[in-house]
């Protein structure tokens, strides 16, 4: 799923390249998950299979390249991402194929008909939109455990996330983990300081909508917020520099002591800070 590059498409003859996305995903533990599912994901993480994000990445775009174009995948991804917390296995699903069609529908947002029909002809994307109304039908309560975010990181995951948990490895990673009990701890004090407050009322309306996502997992599960592809669209300084969590998370606070002309200097600051990275996604 999107939340909202001037990244060269792929041809066949070249490796596929980075998309410029950020990730927030959800990792369960395993008792969140049914049979036989549960089974699977245990097998699944003993073996050792779980790939990189890089794999998926590679592995998504490869799609993109083929004759004709596979806008979404015709069977779901048996892979997901893992982590051991605490002793306790962790499991992301990839849901590779229920993304791409949240992915589809926002596109005809996005884009112009004459763009979306070079990009993926009418009919596969008739035949997608079909294949996802036959699965919702059967899965009403399905939901992915990743969310996208194309040439951004929406601000309002910010808030989910502290300073403390920012963990920065150069070339490598830049990301945030937090469980779940602090990311909707965070959330729900940052949404009574906004609702209270004038002019923040589309950050309160993102957070409430996020927070009905996070409502669907397990409460052991952990919150990762992933700068994904944009480690390698944005200058080292930068991101060495970067601490949007703790800027916002300032602003905040700024806001709660009624000092507003100080929390719209930050939020003011943060926001035009995003606004540049993202406008480079309609750059030519």
């Amino acid at each position: 799923m999107s939340e909202s590059s001037d990244a060269p498409l792929p041809s066949a003859r070249s490796a596929p390249t980075v998309p410029y996305a950020s990730y927030l995903r959800v990792y369960e533990p395993l008792a969140a998950f049914a049979e036989p599912e549960r089974t699977h994901w245990s097998d699944y993480a003993r073996r050792g299979a779980a790939p990189s994000a890089q794999d998926e990445l590679r592995r998504s775009l490869t799609d993109l390249v083929r004759v004709p174009v596979v806008g979404v995948p015709a069977l779901e991804s048996a892979d997901a991402f893992t982590a051991v917390v605490d002793g306790v296995l962790l499991v992301c699903p990839w849901r590779t194929r229920l993304r791409g069609w949240l992915a589809l529908e926002e596109l005809v947002e996005w884009f112009p008909r004459p763009v979306l029909d070079a990009a993926l002809p009418p009919g596969a994307r008739r035949q997608a939109a079909e294949d996802y109304e036959r699965w919702r039908e059967r899965n009403p309560d399905g939901r992915p455990w990743i969310r996208t975010g194309v040439w951004q990181i929406p601000l309002r995951w910010f808030v989910l996330v502290a300073d403390e948990e920012r963990d920065y490895v150069p070339g490598e990673r830049l990301r945030y983990r937090t469980p779940m009990v602090q990311a909707r701890r965070r959330l729900a004090r940052a949404l009574r300081t906004l609702r209270a407050a004038e002019g923040y009322g589309m950050l309160a309306d993102g957070l409430v909508e996020v927070g009905s996502w996070l409502e669907e997992f397990h409460p052991r599960s952990m919150v990762e917020l992933d700068y994904g592809g944009l480690l390698h669209a944005l200058p080292a300084d930068r991101l060495a520099a970067d601490r949007s969590a703790g800027d916002l998370a300032t602003g905040i606070a700024a806001l709660r002591a009624g000092d507003t002309e100080g929390a719209t200097e930050v939020y003011g600051e943060l926001a035009e800070r995003w606004r540049a990275v993202r406008e480079r996604l309609f750059a030519n």
